[in-house]
């Protein structure tokens, strides 16, 4: 773990340079380093296994997997490792499914670098991190009565469906998510139907259609 009184942290994403920026951040600080780097679910595994760090960064959407399925599994495997999601995509979805999965926060790329290492520090000291606009939010669910009026159909999906929706709006086919996500063909299929029935879609042309605009604006935080 700690050596030399230093905090070690793991960054996992498959950009060079927001890892190269990360590392930059962190390292300006006495009491943090980064102990390694990784691009990928099965390397992120392998160097939470080897490197033993405090603290990892990981990235949703990693180069052969979800990033949240390796959130699961440091959350399973290793419990003393603290966990920071870091992500382009909108934090009203997948904050609460990162959280979910184990995750102890949530940053959206581009914050600025004082909040970054606010959220890194808050997670190392015990605490858990979201932006203030979705404590709003979630305060708002909190003491609402009836139907969530913030409530969109996107919310009520899965983490697994949600992934799906993802990998549909990367523009992959079945088999390409069934490969992906270590499902069968069916299983992604039936996961397509649940998709569209749960958004009001009539028919695959729409679920892509949807998939593919959701991704972008997901993508750009609105």
């Amino acid at each position: 773990m700690k050596q030399d009184g230093k905090t070690r942290i793991l960054i996992v994403d498959d950009h060079p340079v927001l890892r190269q920026g990360l590392r930059q951040l962190i390292e300006v600080e006495d009491d943090l380093e980064v102990c390694g780097e990784a691009e990928s679910l099965q390397e992120g595994r392998a160097a939470v296994e080897e490197l033993a760090p405090d603290l990892a960064i990981v990235d949703i959407a990693l180069r052969d997997s979800d990033g949240l399925e390796l959130v699961r599994r440091i959350r399973s495997q290793h419990p003393a490792v603290s966990i920071l999601v870091l992500s382009m995509l909108n934090e009203r979805l997948y904050a609460e499914h990162s959280l979910r999965a184990g995750a102890h926060g949530y940053l959206m790329k581009g914050e600025a670098p004082e909040t970054a290492l606010a959220a890194i520090r808050r997670i190392l000291d015990g605490g858990m991190y979201i932006s203030e606009n979705m404590q709003s939010v979630w305060l708002q669910r909190g003491v609402g009565r009836g139907q969530d009026p913030l409530a969109l159909p996107i919310e009520s999906l899965t983490d697994r469906e949600l992934n799906v929706l993802r990998l549909i709006g990367e523009g992959h086919g079945p088999r390409h998510i069934a490969d992906e996500l270590t499902l069968s063909v069916k299983t992604v299929e039936s996961h397509r139907d649940n998709i569209r029935h749960k958004l009001g879609l009539e028919n695959s042309a729409e679920l892509i259609q949807y998939a593919t605009l959701w991704l972008e604006r997901a993508a750009s935080g609105d």
